[in-house]
């Protein structure tokens, strides 16, 4: 077990180093110049081929790459030229805003997706099934954004149970605002799981432990929960650790609409105003996120699952 994962942080090493190279490249290609988006348009010319060069843009790319790879091995994220602070003293402050929304979303999905999966799998021919295909279509087919309004529209304007948006100073305040974007990003997840955890109910259902199981005579709960739902929860694992990565893009619109000082926010931010070193910094905090979601995946897939463990 020691070695395989030694081998998969191994293999996480060029998967980072892309994310990082990728990132650097796409801002250093993208139209616009940071001194001049800092300065205003009508700066002269002569204050902003000084600023790019204190900023060291002026050098060619290679050189700024290398630079900033030196800067990476040495812990050093930079400072962000729009905030005017370090952007490990930002990443405090974000990274756990974001980090708590990504969570309570992949909660939310659970909660959501696995009675709705296991009663379309029970009755799949009945009205409860019509349903929740019915509810999957309209869902996978509405932009994240639409769910996050009608949802302030509904449930923070009109019923007002929960707030429209903004990060309140208190903990609890703070935890019941990320419970609307949470259930914005976790319905965007839903469909996708309802299907995965559907289908291996039913593979379940089919199988011959269940045949056995059945010709003890155990009730049918018993059987749902103990051996059907039990092995579909491998598939569910798997299909959840996937998702991450969607979970957390979501949070980059979803952050917006709900006005959440998270990482999202800090990125668009970033892109907006030329930011290198901020987009950067959140392109590498984001990937490594998600290289650590697949990592435990792989770690619960192989605790849950003993043929993997065999493999």
């Amino acid at each position: 077990m020691l070695r395989w994962f030694a081998r998969r942080l191994l293999l996480a090493i060029p998967v980072i180093w892309g994310v990082v190279t990728i990132s650097f490249v796409m801002m250093h290609l993208a139209p616009g110049d940071p001194a001049r988006t800092a300065l205003g348009e009508k700066a002269s010319d002569a204050s902003v081929a000084a600023l790019r060069h204190q900023w060291g843009l002026d050098q060619s790319l290679p050189l700024q790459y290398v630079s900033y790879l030196r800067q990476l091995v040495h812990g050093d994220l930079g400072t962000s030229v729009y905030y005017h602070a370090p952007i490990t003293s930002l990443m405090a402050q974000r990274l756990p805003v974001t980090l708590s929304l990504v969570v309570l979303s992949a909660i939310l999905t659970m909660l959501i997706s696995v009675p709705l999966a296991s009663r379309s799998a029970t009755h799949p021919n009945g009205l409860a099934a019509l349903a929740v295909r019915l509810f999957n279509a309209i869902v996978q087919g509405a932009p994240t954004f639409f769910i996050g309004a009608m949802l302030i529209l509904f449930l923070g304007v009109r019923v007002a149970i929960f707030p429209a948006g903004g990060y309140p100073a208190s903990i609890g305040g703070r935890a019941w605002a990320l419970v609307l974007p949470a259930l914005t990003i976790a319905l965007g997840t839903v469909p996708i799981m309802v299907r995965g955890l559907r289908a291996a109910m039913t593979e379940s259902y089919g199988s011959e432990y269940v045949a056995f199981a059945r010709s003890k005579g155990l009730p049918e709960r018993p059987i749902r929960y103990r051996y059907v739902l039990r092995n579909a929860g491998i598939s569910g694992v798997s299909i959840l650790g996937i998702q991450v990565g969607a979970l957390a893009s979501g949070a980059l619109v979803i952050e917006q609409v709900f006005a959440i000082p998270g990482m999202g926010s800090m990125l668009m931010t970033g892109i907006l105003n030329r930011d290198y070193a901020l987009v950067q910094a959140c392109t590498l905090v984001f990937g490594l996120l998600v290289v650590v979601v697949y990592l435990g995946t792989d770690l619960a897939y192989a605790r849950l699952d003993p043929r993997a463990r065999l493999s």
